[in-house]
């Protein structure tokens, strides 16, 4: 994703079987040249050998190794890395999660990615990448650039598709895939995620299991029905989400239609219906269609739905109405920076540029990157 190319700051050179990398280190081979790291304060091609270290040695390993899959001695430049950094894994693990933490996503993702590439076979790794590009595919999401998120989220579904796949099974990698599935609105490939998770630790005692395996065990199997009784993994379900996010809103709406002729109380089919109608401008319809999700069990719980209902009476010009509607929305979710920016637009739909602009800032406060409040603050700056 980063529109650099790492690599383009490698230089490899070819170093006598003196050079150690460390007390440890196994002996150079001098035959097979070694990726060196360009310090950050070169100029480009003023690269001076002699004054080399050795961490420069490793920080080019490990950049060969997160972006160069095909070089032809990874496992020479893995062994030359293990040997003098054993516990290099450890060390880059704890390095990444902090990173996640602190959202530095890009030296982030270049550490899971070098760890990925010290140990491709460790399963552990494979999730903890997944994880880690499906909470950056959210966080993209948040800030409204939804075509990195897609991204992102096609990277760690691979991911999580690699991992599901290995022998011997990881059962977290099925729990947490499942959880992926779920946001991305595929109930049946949720469920199945579930259903694995829950046969891969039937056979393991409470004890064993701990008290966070059996929270999550627990937790599998009330998704699992959730989705059972919901009746979400219909086929005519998957297809009117997928018709209505891909643009065939029509074709979509046919589909959820004939699904609710049959699942008249499922909350979701209802938002989907509503969601469709929005998109097609139908405001007055789409409304009513939010409006029946919330009477169906665990709708109104949703604070999206109620957030879908603001959006449509602005269009209305119904504010006090959307006002009520976001403030409600607001309640359940009170860390949605949409919801904020949307309170923003019913300000300047009301025509109250400072209370807007007072919404747009409180978002970029929350996440500086959020492109539609920038956006909005820059016109309502020119103004």
């Amino acid at each position: 994703m980063n529109p650099k190319n790492p690599l383009e700051s490698i230089y490899y050179i070819n170093l006598s079987e003196n050079f150690s990398l460390s007390e440890n280190a196994m002996k150079i081979d001098p035959t097979i040249p070694l990726p060196v790291q360009a310090k950050t304060t070169d100029a480009p091609g003023t690269f001076n050998p002699s004054e080399m270290t050795s961490e420069q040695v490793l920080a080019g390993i490990l950049t060969v190794l997160a972006y160069d899959k095909k070089n032809p001695h990874l496992d020479y430049y893995r062994s030359i890395i293990t040997k003098a950094k054993p516990n290099i894994k450890k060390e880059l693990c704890e390095a990444a999660i902090l990173k996640t933490k602190n959202e530095d996503f890009d030296l982030a993702e270049e550490i899971f990615l070098a760890l990925h590439g010290l140990d491709p076979l460790d399963n552990a790794i494979v999730l903890n990448l997944a994880l880690f590009l499906d909470q950056r595919a959210e966080s993209y999401r948040r800030s409204n650039l939804n075509d990195d998120a897609d991204a992102y989220d096609n990277d760690a579904e691979s991911y999580y598709k690699q991992v599901m796949e290995a022998e011997p099974p990881l059962a977290d990698a099925f729990f947490n895939a499942g959880f992926f599935y779920l946001k991305k609105k595929q109930f049946r490939e949720a469920k199945d995620a579930f259903e694995t998770y829950v046969a891969l630790t039937c056979d393991t005692s409470d004890e064993d299991l701990g008290e966070n395996g059996v929270y999550k065990k627990e937790r599998a199997q009330e998704m699992i029905n959730y989705i059972k009784t919901q009746n979400l993994d219909d086929e005519r379900f998957k297809n009117a989400y997928s018709l209505i996010n891909r643009g065939q809103e029509e074709k979509g709406l046919e589909e959820i239609r004939i699904f609710l002729q049959h699942n008249p109380k499922v909350w979701n089919a209802w938002f989907l219906l509503g969601w469709g109608l929005r998109k097609l401008s139908r405001f007055t319809d789409a409304k009513q269609a939010f409006l029946e999700s919330l009477k169906c069990e665990g709708g109104e719980e949703q604070a999206d739905t109620y957030n879908e209902i603001a959006l449509c009476c602005i269009q209305e010009k119904a504010f006090d109405e959307a006002k009520k509607n976001l403030e409600k929305a607001f309640s359940l979710d009170p860390e949605s920076t949409k919801i904020i920016s949307n309170l923003g637009y019913l300000s300047l739909a009301q025509g109250d540029k400072e209370a807007a602009r007072k919404y747009f800032t409180i978002v970029l406060e929350y996440d500086p990157n959020d492109v539609i409040a920038s956006a909005e603050l820059l016109k309502l700056e020119k103004d």
